[in-house]
C-alpha cells in the first residue's frame, strides 16, 4: 500500500483524494487554512464535470443540490434585446448524458469533504502550509513553513494558482494579470422583481448581458434561493488584488455603458466585492519525478469558460485511474497524466482568455456579433461546446483521440455561448 500527499484541500484536492484512495492508496491532504472550507459563490457544472463526479461516487448527491439550467441565454446588454440561447434541456441532456447545473461552491466542497471524512484511507490535516518539496528515487517530501517535513511515495500539488509546488516545479513567477476586474454579489432571489426574473428566465438560465468592454452574468444558486451576480470590466488594471469590498455606486459607475435593464439588475446587488482576474500561460511541464500538479496549480484559467472546477475534476479522475499501480511506477504515470491532460486544458485556458473578443465589442462590432449569433441554430450552438462539455471519460477519451491535439491549440472561433462567468 502506497502513501500519497496531496497539497491543497479545495475541490480538486479532495476529488483527487477520493480518486486515489479508491485504488487502495493511503492519502494525506494538507491544507494551509486551519479548517477545510471553500470560499466563493456559484460555480457551473457542465456535463463533463458531473460525469467526473459520477465516477467519484458523488454524482447523485451533487445533482440533488444543484439547479438544472434550461438555457445559456445571451442578451445585448445595451439594448436589452435577447439575441440567442443555447437550449440545455432534453436534446442537450441526451446528447451529453448529464444536465448543465449550477451549485454553490461551498455545497459541492462539503459533499467531497464529507466523503473524505468517511474514507478510512484519507487523512485531512489543516493549518499545514507547504513551502516546497524534495525527493529521492524512492520517495517525495513536502517542506512545511514551520520547518517540518512529511514524506510519502508521491506528492500532488493541488494548491491553486499561487501554488508553492508549481513555484518550484515550473518556476514561472507570479500569475498573469488579465486587466479585467470582476465584481461579485449574491442576493436573495425573493428580492428580484418578478418582471426581471421573467425577462431573463432567472430561475432556470445562465444569462449574460454583453456591453462595451464589459458584461454581466447571473444565475441561481443555493437551490434557487439566491442569485449570483458577476460583472466584468475590461479596465486595463495592472495590480493583483482579491476580495476588496466596493460600494454600490462604484459598481454602477463602472458599468455605465450598459442599458437600463442590466443596470437595474446591478442595482439589486449589495455587499459587492471585487477581484482582478489572473491566469497563467499553459505549461508543458506538470511533473518532476514523483511530484505532479493538478487543477489550478497546473492550468489556472479565467472563469469565462466555466470549466475550472470541471477540468480539476477531470484531472482527478485521470490521475486516480493511472495510479492504479505500485509506487515504483508513479513517476512514469505522472508523465503519462501530463501528456494526456495538458493539451485539453491548454485549449480551455486559451478559449477562456480569448472569449472577451466576443464578449466586449461595441458599436458595429457588437452588431455584427449579434447577427452572427442569431444566424446559428440550436444544434450549431451545441456543436460549438461539444469539445468541452462532451467528455464522459477523460482518460478513455484522451486515449482514443477525442480530446484536442496540440495542433488544435490555434486561436479558436470562440462564441460567448458556453463561455460564462
Amino acid at each position: 500500500m502506497s502513501r500519497i500527499i496531496i497539497v491543497g484541500g479545495g475541490i480538486g484536492g479532495l476529488a483527487t483524494a477520493l480518486s486515489v484512495s479508491a485504488r487502495g492508496h493511503q492519502v494525506l491532504v494538507l491544507e494551509r487554512a486551519p479548517e477545510f472550507a471553500e470560499i466563493g459563490a456559484g460555480i457551473q457544472l457542465a456535463p463533463n464535470g458531473l460525469h467526473a463526479l459520477d465516477r467519484l461516487g458523488v454524482g447523485e448527491e451533487t445533482r440533488a443540490i444543484t439547479v438544472r439550467m434550461d438555457e445559456l441565454r445571451f442578451m445585448d446588454g445595451v439594448s436589452g434585446r435577447h439575441v440567442t440561447s443555447l437550449p440545455l434541456t432534453e436534446e442537450y441532456r441526451e446528447r451529453f448524458g448529464n444536465p448543465y447545473a449550477v451549485v454553490h461552491r461551498a455545497e459541492l466542497h462539503r459533499i467531497l469533504l464529507e466523503r473524505c471524512l468517511a474514507d478510512d484511507r484519507v487523512e485531512l490535516r489543516g493549518d499545514c502550509e507547504v513551502t516546497g518539496y524534495g525527493q529521492s528515487p524512492h520517495d517525495a517530501t513536502v517542506l512545511l513553513k514551520d520547518g517540518g517535513q512529511l514524506t510519502a511515495d508521491a506528492v500532488i500539488g493541488a494548491d491553486g494558482i499561487n501554488s508553492a509546488i508549481r513555484a518550484q516545479l515550473v518556476g514561472d513567477g507570479a500569475p498573469r494579470i488579465s486587466g479585467i476586474t470582476v465584481y461579485r454579489a449574491v442576493i436573495p432571489m425573493a428580492e428580484v422583481p418578478a418582471e426581471l426574473r421573467d425577462l431573463a428566465h432567472m430561475d432556470r438560465a445562465v444569462a449574460w448581458w454583453a456591453g462595451p468592454h464589459c458584461h454581466l452574468v447571473h444565475y441561481p444558486i443555493a437551490g434557487g434561493r439566491h442569485l449570483n451576480l458577476a460583472a466584468s470590466k475590461d479596465d486595463g488594471g495592472t495590480e493583483a488584488f482579491a476580495g476588496r469590498p466596493v460600494d454600490e455606486a462604484t459598481v454602477l459607475g463602472e458599468f455605465a455603458g450598459l442599458g437600463d435593464t442590466a443596470r437595474r439588475l446591478l442595482s439589486l446587488g449589495r455587499g459587492w466585492k471585487t477581484w482582478m482576474l489572473v491566469d497563467r500561460d499553459p505549461a508543458d511541464t506538470w511533473t518532476d519525478g514523483r511530484v505532479a500538479l493538478l487543477g489550478d496549480a497546473a492550468h489556472p484559467m479565467l472563469h469565462y469558460a466555466a470549466q475550472g472546477a470541471c477540468q480539476a475534476l477531470e484531472d482527478a479522475i485521470v490521475l486516480g485511474e493511472l495510479l492504479d499501480c505500485p509506487a515504483g511506477s508513479f513517476a512514469a504515470r505522472f508523465e503519462e497524466y501530463t501528456a494526456l491532460r495538458r493539451e485539453r486544458t491548454a485549449r480551455v485556458q486559451l478559449a477562456a482568455r480569448w472569449s472577451t473578443a466576443l464578449w466586449h465589442p461595441s458599436g458595429e462590432a457588437a452588431a455584427s456579433r449579434n447577427t452572427l449569433l442569431e444566424s446559428l441554430t440550436p444544434a450549431e450552438l451545441t456543436d460549438h461546446v461539444t469539445w468541452m462539455h462532451g467528455v464522459r471519460d477523460p482518460l478513455r477519451d484522451s486515449l482514443t483521440g477525442t480530446a484536442p491535439t496540440r495542433a488544435a491549440l490555434t486561436r479558436p472561433a470562440t462564441s460567448p455561448i458556453g463561455a460564462t462567468a
